[in-house]
């Protein structure tokens, strides 16, 4: 009998799916397997590095200030830039507090818990701001009432970051 090379292809299909064998060829890799990640790099924690970290902190601090100046203007899409320049700070204090060095970190744990929770109690605000339009108030008083309150509280954040910096010597 002359098996047709279709009908064997077929055969040989139906055969390695009912042996578990693999049918296509293995899906290309984006990166070769055989290629080591990187070891995470250590955060220096010199005086430089600390100014550089303390510097962008502010900018972004002054970033989500602007954000809660130029919020309400818009049509939609307000409540979101605010949010993503809140979670900019946030990541920006978390670069900061790693630029600290040991004796820093020490002397200042106090006042690193208290920013971090300061952060923590500001970020309540988006789930005032979800909780008041849910209730059926409007978005752009609620927006209003968002942007005020994380506007002057940043600037009290601000404030006190300011003091905890000078007191632990950061950048010197």
């Amino acid at each position: 009998m002359k098996l047709i090379p279709g009908k064997l292809m077929a055969t040989f299909g139906f055969v390695s799916l009912m042996a578990g064998l693999p049918v296509a060829p293995p899906a290309l890799r984006a990166q070769a397997p055989w290629t080591a990640v990187p070891p995470m790099m250590a955060v220096p924690t010199t005086p430089d590095a600390q100014r550089v970290a303390l510097s962008n902190l502010r900018s972004r601090v002054n970033w989500l200030q602007n954000a809660t100046r130029t919020a309400p203007n818009y049509a939609s899409g307000g409540a979101d830039m605010v949010r993503a320049q809140f979670q900019y700070l946030k990541a920006s204090y978390g670069t900061f507090t790693l630029t600290l060095n040991a004796r820093q970190q020490a002397e200042g744990a106090n006042e690193i818990a208290e920013l971090s929770a300061g952060l923590d109690i500001l970020q309540e605000a988006f789930s005032n701001y979800q909780d008041d339009v849910a209730a059926g108030r409007s978005v752009g008083s609620a927006l209003n009432d968002l942007c005020q309150v994380l506007g002057r509280a940043a600037g009290v954040w601000l404030q006190q970051l300011n003091k905890d910096a000078a007191r632990l010597r950061v950048g010197r």
